[in-house]
């Protein structure tokens, strides 16, 4: 069951993708076998007193082939930092299989691409702007 969930957030629906995340070539995206999995749960560190030392609520995770580490303790509860470990040895481990192939290579193209375009459009305005400027000086003497 936590293997759906966890596919479930990090994978959306054909239908439900959002604008930017349109074209991303989700294919080759790992799956994670339970098996291939080693989980501890530790305590956590940093603020929150008493609630975070005396709970054991830290997961981290172990991906058995490629021995990538994940340490998660964003939430409170064990169970939210056992999705959310999840979601970033996915994340991981994409980037690790499949290097420029990965999601957030794709995104991180897509980004360059749109700021590219962004500062095109911002540069050919302010070209045209100078350029009406210059014929109204002209015109105007």
């Amino acid at each position: 069951m936590l293997r759906n969930l966890v596919r479930l957030l990090v994978l959306p629906p054909p239908g439900l993708r959002c604008k930017s995340t349109a074209h991303l070539d989700y294919s080759r995206y790992p799956t994670l076998q339970e098996s291939d999995i080693e989980e501890t749960f530790t305590r956590g560190s940093g603020p929150g007193g008493q609630a975070v030392n005396k709970t054991s609520n830290c997961v981290f995770l172990r991906h058995l082939p490629t021995n990538i580490t994940i340490k998660c303790h964003t939430h409170r509860l064990a169970s939210k930092n056992r999705v959310e470990a999840r979601k970033l040895l996915l994340e991981k481990l994409d980037a690790h299989l499949n290097g420029e192939n990965s999601i957030a290579a794709q995104i991180k193209v897509q980004e360059q691409r749109k700021s590219t375009e962004r500062r095109r459009r911002q540069n050919k305005l302010q070209e045209l702007k100078k350029n009406w400027q210059e014929r109204e000086r002209t015109d105007g003497d």
